[in-house]
């Protein structure tokens, strides 16, 4: 049967981000070797923040700026900025393929987090592909065998507080307008990296700043084809094509900052991307997830400096229809 267009255009273009996004990451790794996390998400959100005010600025639904769920959107946004810089310094330690293969454990830990949160049931299938995916993560690590250090730590935690953002958004993201959902991680991320800056703030050169500015257009990029791909094909389509970053952490690492990639950690990634397909395609089966917290997850793990996906979509979507709304009772009073 052949592929509809739609899927195939969605498919192409989810590929095309992920390979923008993997290309800021390259940015992430090389800044991150003269730079701290704190300092490179500051100049990074501070590059993107005029544009990113502009959309949230055409957000037309009533309402304020006050959250519905004060506490679930602390919690958040705290894990919100906390993920960014995670995720940042376990790129400046780590070679890019381990950490994408830790950073692929986030649907594994999605899984694991609604069943409180969301009153998730997780039935025989979805249960091994979780502990399957869990054993993955160890042979990546092998503890005792290979020495671990803050950068494996950050990149554990980074794929953990990126769960736990998705899995609140999940719960609470039909109660809060988009604007809230996507303000209040970004003034806190602007505000704690200030407060950090002057105790590690190293002057930066003309062309350092420059890349800064590549690194913030790269992330609003993969963004934008992100939201184009969603729009175009099913989740259940899009959402494996994040694996895909794999390929280009090997390539960039290996031609760019000279990594490679041992044994051990191609079969723990090998077990961990397949735990994590499965884990997609079963929550793609009728009656099988009720929240299909994983599916619903638009971002990828690495997204505590810039705005979520799914809240770009849900604006988007809400402007859109609000504008048909009004279109649809313009045309039927001039009738």
């Amino acid at each position: 049967m052949p592929v509809p267009p739609s899927n195939l255009r969605g498919a192409l273009f989810s590929l095309a981000a992920f390979g923008v996004y993997a290309s800021h990451d390259v940015l992430v790794k090389f800044l991150g070797g003269s730079y701290s996390a704190f300092q490179l998400i500051f100049f990074s959100g501070l590059m993107g923040f005029p544009l990113v005010t502009m959309m949230l600025m055409s957000d037309r639904t009533d309402g304020n700026l006050i959250p519905k769920h004060p506490w679930w959107t602390a919690i958040r946004t705290t894990t919100a900025v906390f993920n960014g810089l995670a995720g940042f310094y376990a790129f400046s330690v780590l070679p890019m393929a381990q950490c994408y293969a830790i950073f692929f454990a986030m649907p594994i830990l999605i899984t694991l987090l609604a069943i409180p949160i969301l009153g998730e049931k997780i039935g025989l299938h979805r249960g091994v592909a979780v502990i399957v995916g869990l054993l993955g993560v160890i042979v990546v690590l092998r503890p005792g065998e290979v020495p671990l250090g803050l950068g494996h730590l950050a990149a554990l935690a980074a794929a953990a507080l990126g769960a736990m953002t998705s899995v609140i958004v999940r719960k609470i993201g039909h109660d809060e307008r988009s604007v809230v959902l996507m303000l209040y991680p970004m003034v806190a991320n602007f505000v704690v990296m200030a407060l950090a800056l002057p105790f590690v703030y190293v002057a930066m050169p003309v062309e350092h700043l420059g890349l800064v500015g590549l690194m913030a257009l790269l992330g609003l990029l993969g963004g934008i084809l992100i939201i184009v791909a969603y729009r175009a094909a099913p989740a259940i389509i899009v959402a494996p094509m994040q694996y895909s970053q794999i390929i280009w952490a090997v390539i960039f690492g290996f031609f760019i900052f000279g990594e490679s990639v041992d044994l051990w950690t191609g079969v723990g990634t090998t077990i961990i991307v397949a735990s994590g397909i499965y884990i997609v395609l079963r929550e793609g089966t009728p009656a099988v997830s009720k929240n299909q917290p994983v599916l619903e997850t638009r971002s990828r793990a690495l997204m505590g400096a810039s705005p979520r996906i799914s809240q770009w979509l849900r604006l988007f979507d809400r402007r859109r229809s609000k504008d048909k709304v009004e279109g649809l009772a313009a045309s039927q009073g001039d009738a």
